[in-house]
């Protein structure tokens, strides 16, 4: 376990998430695996209470995580990934999990804390019970009537880096004809 000392050496005595330089705590990140020496990072306050109470969480604080995301400490690019699929229906931070990149290990480290933060897992299938995730593309299946506009969906038309509903497993949402739709996965294929 590396010490608190460390931590601050580490880092320049600054939050590794957003670079603040007051009110620092060492944070041990949840769900770590037994075999990985550094757990812990170094934070401020606004980032742990933003971690710890999801209803506290300002979007825009996290675009420090364009910059923190590509750190070279595992602990570090667990809880930027964490926090980049927490506030995922923001839209921007699709943009920074499409270029991360996560070794394997660290990967799972990550997926590891999601699920418990979220408790119930909300999985989104398509027409075929395929899985979707964040980013995929699906074609629609049957034309479909976009409410509030006059606008119809027509059948066979692909919408590409869908984003999912954090609380209903039937929505999903993307552009179609430029236009941003709330979509039930009953009507659309993964492609």
């Amino acid at each position: 376990m590396i010490s608190e000392k460390e931590l601050q050496q580490r880092s320049g005595n600054k939050c590794e998430l957003c670079g603040a330089e007051e009110n620092l705590s060492v944070y041990v990140v949840p769900n770590s695996p037994s075999d990985v020496a550094e757990v812990s990072i170094l934070i401020c306050n606004t980032c742990n209470e933003q971690i710890e109470d999801p209803e506290k969480v300002e979007a825009n604080h996290w675009r420090c995580l364009n910059d923190s995301m590509w750190s070279t400490i595992p602990a570090v690019q667990v809880m930027a990934w964490r926090m980049l699929n927490r506030l995922k229906s923001e839209g921007w931070p699709q943009d920074l999990l499409d270029m991360m990149y996560l070794d394997g290990e660290t990967k799972e480290w990550a997926k590891a804390g999601l699920a418990e933060n979220t408790g119930k897992a909300i999985i989104h299938r398509d027409s075929n019970g395929v899985i979707l995730e964040a980013g995929d593309s699906v074609v629609l299946i049957k034309d479909l009537k976009v409410k509030g506009s006059s606008m119809v969906a027509k059948q066979g038309t692909a919408v590409r880096r869908i984003s999912l509903d954090h609380e209903n497993e039937k929505y999903i949402e993307g552009k179609v004809d430029g236009q941003q739709i709330v979509i039930i996965t009953d009507f659309v294929k993964k492609i």
